[in-house]
């Protein structure tokens, strides 16, 4: 991607939350408010390049959004009389009307609105999620399949399915009261986390605006936390969040390979970062109501406590790993498990933990990736060389695919000394 359409990428991907919330207020049509920001994103392909970005990208697209829909409005139907200004659109962008009987200042944000109306309870939580990582994030199908373990072709019924159910539901795209807030927290909570995970696993590779999603889910997560400040589950994503992209900075290597926790620079780590994440897990678990959210913080939280990789509490890692794996029983959580396991009891304890995820796992980068490595551990080569082939054949990116070659090269060091 060239220069200039690269800072052109990362403007239009920071401004799609706020510019496609505006222009679903105005619709209130998911397709017809994706189809003009889509439109507003090509008139800035042509025009900015030559003129430079306008001062506010998000409200210029939101302008020549609409305006094209309008104009496409009025195109395929000139014999049809519009219906009235303030139907099809708020026209006052400071304080709307639908703003004002918001029962907070602060949830007058659209992209806060968009989250809670994509995870409508007439959808199935699988559809509520991938619907508004596409509509919200702008995340690819290809990127949301991957991060539900699930093909394109699935994710892609998904999402056209939650499309089709909203349209038939006529849905009324008005920002839900208190208590239907409530009973979306939970859909809305997993994606900003996805949304999260999403720019955290980019990788030094990876463009800046998706690279971005980490600090956006973080803006979300803030948001979230303004509005449900008394919900120790949103206190433990907050933190979640917080400490994990605290160590982004040391994640990789100027080429873009990956970095081990053990390798990493901890003076690169964001301690203000992570002072804030300790104090609002800490905050969260006086409450006494645990979830998985402030479970994988305190995860976090014992990782980013410790002075160096060696001063890791392995035992107490593994076992917040098996409370979450019966909080939200997930072949992944008990992978996480089993590395936990392996540094607290050794590999041959990690490769009983993880026998019978062979086959829910089998298109998982990180299980092969893990099982060479316990089994590499144990001075299995031969099984761990497999193991490590078949990671390669699942990388994601080069950098994932580098640190198993790392691997493998280590393997053929070994027996080439044992030969000589």
């Amino acid at each position: 991607m060239s220069e200039d359409l690269a800072w052109i990428d990362a403007a239009l991907t920071s401004a799609r939350p706020q510019a496609v919330g505006a222009l679903l207020r105005y619709f209130r049509d998911l397709d017809t408010a994706e189809e003009a920001f889509q439109e507003a994103c090509l008139r800035a392909l042509r025009t900015w390049p030559q003129k430079g970005p306008p001062r506010d990208p998000a409200a210029w697209l939101i302008m020549v959004g609409r305006n094209a829909a309008l104009d496409h409005v009025r195109k395929t139907a000139r014999q049809t009389e519009l219906p009235p200004e303030d139907v099809i659109s708020d026209v006052d962008d400071v304080e709307t009307p639908m703003a004002e009987r918001l029962d907070g200042a602060h949830y007058r944000d659209d992209i806060l609105r968009l989250m809670f109306i994509c995870c409508h309870p007439e959808l199935p939580a699988t559809q509520q999620i991938a619907l508004a990582l596409r509509i919200v994030s702008g995340l690819s199908v290809r990127q949301i399949a991957r991060a539900f373990l699930v093909s394109e072709a699935a994710m892609e019924q998904r999402i056209t399915r939650a499309k089709a159910r909203i349209a038939r539901a006529e849905v009324t795209f008005e920002a839900p009261g208190p208590a239907e807030r409530a009973e979306r927290l939970a859909a809305v909570a997993a994606m900003v986390y996805l949304v999260f995970n999403e720019g955290y696993t980019a990788g030094a590779e990876a463009p800046d605006a998706r690279a971005g999603l980490a600090g956006e889910a973080i803006r979300l997560a803030r948001l979230l936390l303004r509005l449900f400040q008394t919900e120790p589950e949103i206190m433990g994503l907050t933190a979640l969040v917080m400490l994990q992209q605290a160590r982004a900075a040391a994640r990789f290597d100027p080429e873009g390979a990956a970095i081990l926790l053990e390798d990493q620079d901890r003076g690169l780590w964001d301690r203000k970062l992570i002072s804030e994440g300790l104090a609002l897990i800490d905050k969260a678990l006086r409450h006494r109501r645990p979830g998985p959210y402030q479970v994988q913080a305190a995860i976090a939280a014992l990782h980013d406590r410790a002075q160096s990789f060696e001063d890791t509490d392995w035992v107490q890692i593994e076992a917040l790993y098996a409370t979450l794996e019966v909080m939200t029983p997930s072949p992944v959580v008990t992978l996480n498990r089993a590395v936990a396991a392996s540094k607290a009891r050794g590999p041959a304890a990690a490769l009983e933990l993880i026998e019978t995820l062979a086959e829910p796992l089998a298109g998982y980068f990180y299980f092969h990736g893990a099982r060479g490595a316990f089994l590499l551990q144990l001075g299995l080569s031969a099984e761990a060389r497999e193991a490590f082939d078949r990671a390669i054949a699942l990388a994601n990116t080069a950098a994932e695919a580098a640190h198993i070659r790392g691997q493998i090269d280590r393997l053929t060091a070994d027996a080439a000394a044992k030969a000589s």
